[in-house]
C-alpha cells in the first residue's frame, strides 16, 4: 500500500494547539483569570509565556514530523527496525529541546531552573511525547484508511471497465475468427500465406484467453512466442533471428501472460534492423531466471512507443509473482532477466 504524507497545515495546528492548551495556565494566571493559579505559578511573565509555547510549538511539530511524515515510515526495512529507529529519534528531540529550554531561559532570566521545576519540565515534556505518539498513530491509521478505500474505489473503477471491455470483445473475436477462415478459404493455394494466417489466429485465440489467466506456464509462453517470431520473420525475413535455449525442467513454471512476447517486440521496435545489421535476439534460462537479451543498435528512425512497457510488466512481476524483473544495458547488451514463480 502506498501511503501519502499529512499535510503540514495539519500538523502546524495540531502543533500550536497543543503548546497553547499546555500554557492556558501560565495565560490565565498572567491575567488573573484564575486566582488559585497563583501558588503553582507564582512567577509569570509575557517573555517566559512566549518562550515556552516557542519551544513547545517546534517541540510538537519534530515529533509529528518524526512519527508522521517521516521518510523512514515508507521505507522497505523491517517494522522493528522502524520501531527502533523512531524511538531513539524521539528521545534525541525529547532531551535536546527540554535541555535547549533550560539554557535559552537561564540566558534570558538570569536564574538558575531548580531541581524541582527541572522534573516538572521533563516531566511535561514527556507526556506531550506520549500524547504525541498516540495521536500521530491515529493520523497514520486514517490516511491508510483513506489510501484503502481510494485504492477499493479505483479497483472497482478497473473492474467495470473491464466488464464493459470484455462486453465488446464479445462480438468481435467471433467476427475476426470468422474473417480469418473466410481468408483462409480464398488463399488455400498459398501455403506461405495460409500458415501466416493459422499463426495469427493462434495468436489472437491466445491473447483473448490470456485475459482471463494472470499466469501460464512457460512452455504456453514458448509457443505463443513461436507464432509471433514466424510473423516477425515474414516482414525481415534474415535480418532477425532468434535463439531459444530454455532448460526443460523449467517448462512448467509459471510467469505473467506475453512476458516473453513483449521483450522480444521491444527489441524490434528499439533496434535498427538492416542486411548489413541483422538483430539477434537471445532467450535462454540461467538460475531459474529467463533472459531476454540482444545487442544494443539504436534505431535511427522515429519509434511509435509510450516507454511503459516495461515498467507494466514489472508493476505485473510485483504483483502477481511478488518479484521484480532484473533489466541491465551494461557491454552494450541490453538483458531482461525475468523471474520463475
Amino acid at each position: 500500500m502506498e501511503f501519502k504524507k499529512t499535510k503540514p497545515s495539519i500538523l502546524l495546528g495540531i502543533a500550536l494547539l497543543i503548546s497553547f492548551l499546555i500554557n492556558l495556565p501560565r495565560i490565565l494566571k498572567l491575567y488573573e483569570v484564575v486566582e488559585r493559579l497563583s501558588d503553582t505559578f507564582p512567577d509569570v511573565s509575557v517573555k517566559d509565556i512566549l518562550l515556552r509555547m516557542l519551544i513547545l510549538f517546534v517541540y510538537s511539530w519534530g515529533l509529528l514530523q518524526i512519527n508522521t511524515n517521516w521518510k523512514l515510515l515508507y521505507s522497505r526495512i523491517s517494522i522493528w527496525s522502524k520501531s527502533v529507529i523512531r524511538l531513539l529519534a524521539n528521545l534525541l528531540v525529547y532531551f535536546s529541546i527540554v535541555s535547549l529550554f533550560v539554557y535559552v531561559r537561564e540566558q534570558l532570566t538570569g536564574e538558575v531552573m531548580s531541581d524541582f521545576d527541572s522534573s516538572i519540565l521533563y516531566i511535561v515534556y514527556g507526556v506531550v511525547l506520549l500524547i504525541i505518539v498516540f495521536i500521530s498513530r491515529i493520523i497514520r491509521f486514517q490516511m491508510a484508511h483513506q489510501v484503502n478505500l481510494a485504492e477499493k474505489e479505483l479497483l472497482k473503477q478497473q473492474s467495470l471497465r473491464n466488464e464493459l471491455e470484455a462486453l465488446k470483445n464479445q462480438i468481435n473475436p467471433h467476427f475476426l475468427f470468422n474473417s480469418l477462415n473466410s481468408l483462409n478459404s480464398l488463399i488455400r493455394d498459398n501455403k506461405q500465406a495460409t500458415t501466416f494466417v493459422n499463426k495469427l489466429s493462434f495468436m489472437y485465440r491466445y491473447i483473448l484467453q490470456s485475459g482471463s489467466e494472470d499466469l501460464v506456464s512457460l512452455k504456453e509462453e514458448l509457443q505463443f512466442l513461436e507464432s509471433y517470431v514466424y510473423l516477425i520473420k515474414t516482414r525481415y525475413r534474415d535480418r532477425f533471428k532468434i535463439e531459444i535455449n530454455i532448460e526443460d525442467d523449467l517448462l512448467n513454471e509459471k510467469l505473467p501472460t506475453l512476458a516473453l512476447q513483449l521483450l522480444v517486440e521491444n527489441a524490434v521496435k528499439h533496434s535498427e534492423i538492416s542486411e548489413t545489421n541483422p538483430l539477434l535476439v537471445k532467450v535462454y534460462s540461467k538460475d531459474s531466471y529467463v533472459i531476454v537479451e540482444n545487442v544494443i543498435r539504436p534505431r535511427t528512425t522515429f519509434v511509435d512507443s509510450t516507454g511503459n512497457g516495461l515498467i507494466n510488466l514489472d508493476k505485473r512481476y510485483q504483483i502477481l509473482v511478488k518479484k521484480s524483473i532484473v533489466i541491465s544495458d551494461t557491454d552494450q547488451v541490453f538483458k531482461v532477466k525475468l523471474p520463475l514463480k
